[in-house]
């Protein structure tokens, strides 16, 4: 199948070799993070719900949850939640086939507890959180173009990734993994909303950590800053073997003893006491904020897998990208990709996907044009893989 993939040259100063460069992750426990995640469960368990059904992902897209903080009383020694956090699941789905309904609601709430109870772990899921669902059925006119025969795009709109990612990408993304992931199993202190900025200039790289902890696992100021230092050093490294670059770490640095002022939390998120999420407003589909890089304003979480373009091809534009760093075998250094559809039209025939090069040093542009060509037209082909690779953890979108 012929389809209408163009490679240029990507004529900009290679990531590593700018002299600034900005990067950000949002922790899994961040309210914006827990908003993605949820519309993802709530996704994956309707497109489950769907396939048990009817051996297929109908019409859904439940990517508005919002996020609307409590409150609470946190203090050395353990305080309490005053106020749950209300967790609204907004959005559209097949609620409806002929003629028997289907438990949405019920299966959306129980998803999204499901994944909050997974990763926050200080939690009180019914003390702590109110869930509502106000999921209703999908508009007309996009069931009709999602049950046609051939998957036809949903939108015109467009998707975008690169690779391969910087030292600096790459530290922040695995800083904020290494805390929620592993040191926490360690730290009973370490909450789960975490958040990771990192600052290179040249070859200096600072990355200032905001790490709400557990009020009942700390006794007082000096063991709070104690786990604080215990953080950085941790965090160090783990730095040390991700990069040769010098990296100094800041952590909780809004933190005045003086007046009292801790990041404390009652457990271990922020959302507990106003902070607020919504579906969109953090990570983008590789894990990371990136303001030196291509980037889709496009939310991924929840989005129908099988033809909502703003989910898919933002996925599918870092795997070609990564695939074209992986197959080219050390001879390309940067990748960008844009993938633009048309409301309609086939999903695996955008109107363009456009691959920019950044050749090695020696390396020609033509070297490596066939097999980019070969990448992007094998994942086009494959495009269905999608959802499979999404319900079984293989993929994740933020």
């Amino acid at each position: 199948m012929a389809r209408n993939v163009q490679v240029e040259p990507l004529r900009t100063v290679h990531i590593e070799d700018q002299a600034v460069e900005l990067v950000e992750r949002k922790g899994l426990g961040h309210p914006d993070s827990i908003a993605d995640g949820v519309s993802e469960s709530v996704s994956q368990a309707l497109s489950r719900l769907y396939l048990d059904e009817f051996g297929k992902i109908l019409h859904h897209n439940t990517d508005e949850t919002q996020v609307v903080g409590g409150a609470s009383e946190p203090k050395f020694g353990g305080g309490k939640v005053t106020k749950p956090i209300y967790v609204l699941l907004v959005g559209r789905a097949t609620t409806e086939v002929n003629g028997e309904k289907l438990p949405i609601h019920d299966t959306a709430i129980e998803a999204a507890r499901r994944y909050i109870g997974s990763v926050c772990s200080h939690v009180n899921l019914d003390h702590d959180f109110e869930f509502d669902s106000k999921i209703g059925s999908g508009s007309v006119d996009l069931r009709g173009v999602f049950d046609q025969k051939a998957v036809l795009s949903n939108d015109t709109s467009f998707g975008v990734g690169f690779a391969p990612l910087s030292d600096t990408e790459r530290l922040v993304l695995e800083s904020e993994r290494f805390l929620t992931l592993k040191l926490k199993k360690k730290m009973p202190a370490l909450g789960e909303d975490v958040k990771v900025m990192g600052y290179r200039a040249g070859d200096r790289i600072r990355l200032t950590v905001a790490a709400a902890l557990v009020d009942r696992a700390i006794q007082n100021g000096t063991e709070y800053r104690a786990i604080c230092d215990e953080i950085g050093e941790k965090l160090a490294d783990q730095a040390a073997k991700l990069t040769h670059r010098e990296v100094a770490i800041d952590v909780n640095t809004a933190d005045d003893p003086e007046l009292g002022r801790y990041y404390l939390t009652v457990t271990g998120c922020s959302m507990e006491a106003g902070d607020d999420g919504s579906v969109g407003r953090g990570n983008r589909a590789n894990g990371l904020i990136t303001p030196c890089r291509p980037m889709s304003l496009e939310a991924s979480a929840g989005k129908n897998p099988v033809n909502h373009v703003g989910k898919i091809y933002n996925l599918l534009g870092n795997l070609i990208a990564q695939d074209i760093v992986k197959e080219t075998g050390g001879n390309v250094k940067e990748v960008h990709v844009r993938i633009l559809s048309q409301i309609g039209k086939p999903v695996d025939e955008p109107q363009v996907a456009s691959l920019q090069i950044l050749p090695a040093d020696g390396v020609k542009l033509a070297q490596v044009k066939p097999i980019a060509e070969s990448v992007a037209n094998t994942w086009l082909g494959q495009i269905d893989q999608i959802p499979k690779l999404l319900l079984t953890g293989k993929l994740t979108v933020f």
